[in-house]
């Protein structure tokens, strides 16, 4: 991956740790599931009306939209209703990373290497050290969730790396044309009509901006630059930059609310931090690099 592209996945990096942040602001007015729904709506429209397609096909399009938007938020939303912590949630999410590359591997022939995989690994276990003391505190239902968003995004991510788009901002915009009915109506089904109703006639500059910054920066930007990467990149290349999510996120929450990480939280963020660039290759020429001991011929003939 060219400087360009690791500073692009750096940018998307910080903007999705600030992300729920700005989600919980939005939050604070509208109930989750009529976020995602506003969301997408506002990403697509009117947007759609002077982007071209993204040229990989309807099909293409409309998986996309069902995994990393539908699937994705309905059942992170959902959870996050149901009692997932956003904090946590944010944390359990990037276990899309593993699914990527697993779901890769079978479907796209792209075998990650060893030091990838250990360096996920290592980042992983760092993602654990971050949100240890909330695992041992999290609902059984919302987790198992967030763990099927996780998956729905790395399907996703996948369906993108199979048939990329000719620009990433136009599938980020056409495939938001698929969330916003189906999670209205969840949103009218769980949530309840007074709620939508309240939020809709009670709503503030605070949670205006929260829902401006995860349509325009987290949806809009966020996702376009992804998409494009991992149309010019292998998945196994592009999905590690997604665990330094959760220690930005940390240091967002920590500037936003005051959060105290914890000796944990910092020890894990670094961790996870050693275990992304091991995944994208740092390094690796020093496990390469020959002992320094000269070459023992072997004996004439």
């Amino acid at each position: 991956m060219p400087p360009r592209d690791k500073a692009l996945a750096c940018v998307v990096a910080v903007i999705w740790g600030v992300n729920f942040v700005a989600a919980q602001i939005g939050m604070e007015t509208f109930p989750p599931l009529l976020l995602a729904a506003l969301r997408f709506a506002l990403v697509a429209l009117p947007a759609v009306l002077f982007i071209k397609p993204p040229g990989n096909g309807i099909k293409t399009v409309v998986a996309a939209g069902a995994t990393m938007g539908l699937l994705q938020f309905a059942l992170l939303y959902t959870a996050m209703n149901f009692g997932m912590p956003a904090g946590l949630a944010s944390l359990v999410l990037q276990v899309q990373t593993v699914f990527t590359v697993v779901i890769a591997a079978v479907i796209l022939r792209e075998r990650p290497t060893t030091y990838q995989v250990v360096g996920i690994a290592i980042g992983l276990a760092g993602m654990a050290l971050v949100g240890w003391k909330h695992m041992a505190e999290a609902p059984a239902l919302p987790f198992l969730m967030t763990i099927g968003a996780a998956a729905s995004w790395a399907l996703g991510n996948v369906v993108v790396r199979r048939r990329p788009p000719r620009d990433g901002f136009s599938l980020v915009v056409w495939s938001a044309l698929v969330p916003p009915i189906p999670l209205f109506g969840l949103s009218v089904l769980l949530e309840g009509w007074p709620a939508i109703t309240q939020a809709m006639t009670h709503m503030s500059l605070r949670s205006v901006l929260g829902l401006a910054f995860i349509t325009y920066l987290a949806s809009m930007a966020g996702y376009g630059i992804w998409n494009l990467l991992l149309s010019r990149h292998a998945a196994s290349s592009v999905a590690p930059w997604s665990m330094l999510v959760p220690p930005l996120g940390m240091v967002a929450a920590f500037f936003y609310s005051g959060e105290q990480p914890g000796v944990l939280g910092v020890i894990g963020g670094a961790i996870v931090i050693v275990g992304v660039l091991m995944a994208l290759g740092v390094g690796k020429g020093w496990t390469d690099r020959p002992s320094g001991r000269p070459a023992i011929e072997p004996p004439g003939l």
